[in-house]
């Protein structure tokens, strides 16, 4: 069914490949026009609505809401069906994330060996919304991409996920202001620091979080692989 769409805007993500591949001490990049602007006006008009199927987290170092892709899938990995729920513009998209053309063109742009989607969740900032700087440093094959549907953001306001190598927010080397169809894109690894800060106005930072990851039958995910019993024999 989506192979004929045109939902991504691949010839200008292409174009950012070795931007993204040279970047040090890790890889990143940040992309306007990420979807084919038709396709992403749909998904606009449809981002999920706040209510009470939205979950709350509010932490020391964390505020923000969010919703996941079928609540039941187990330790909400990232599985090829459709969601009632949500409109066909978002069906349409969650289902070519599993597609050969997409993770091809992800390994191609990105140069790590990702190959499956691992999770997929809308987050939603709002007034009081904020993320302190962290890293995960989780495996070396690993995507963690940010994607934005807030148009009209005032420049120089928070929400934006902003990039820095340490943990630490005065570190921060870029934060993006353009939220309308844009995309955030890190490698994960002991310096792909991130956050977001304080938001003071009352507004809306829409966005979907997505990590793609190498995963193996055998030996599972690249950041948690499964760890074999020896034997004798």
């Amino acid at each position: 069914m989506t192979k004929n769409l045109n939902i991504i805007n691949w010839e200008n993500v292409l174009t950012h490949s070795k931007t993204f591949q040279d970047q040090k001490p890790t890889k990143w990049t940040f992309l306007e026009e990420f979807f084919v602007r038709n396709f992403y006006e749909k998904l606009y008009e449809t981002y999920p609505k706040k209510d009470e199927s939205w979950f709350f987290v509010s932490t020391d170092d964390k505020s923000s809401y969010g919703k996941w892709w079928r609540e039941e899938q187990a330790e909400h990995i990232a599985v090829d069906v459709e969601d009632a729920s949500f409109s066909e513009s978002w069906n349409q998209f969650h289902h070519y994330l599993f597609s050969d053309e997409f993770i091809s063109n992800i390994r191609k742009f990105s140069g790590i060996p990702v190959n499956r989607v691992k999770h997929f969740s809308f987050t939603l900032l709002t007034k009081g919304g904020y993320q302190l700087p962290h890293i995960h440093n989780v495996g070396p094959s690993t995507l963690i991409l940010m994607l934005y549907f807030s148009k009209n953001w005032a420049k120089g306001d928070p929400g934006g996920t902003y990039v820095t190598p340490e943990e630490d927010e005065s570190k921060m080397i870029f934060e993006p202001y353009n939220l309308d169809n844009t995309t955030i894109i890190f490698h994960d690894g002991p310096h792909a620091g991130h956050g977001v800060r304080y938001i003071t106005k009352d507004v809306e930072r829409r966005a979907v979080q997505i990590y793609l990851e190498k995963y193996s039958p055998e030996t599972g995910w690249s950041a948690y692989p499964v760890k074999r019993e020896l034997r004798e024999i």
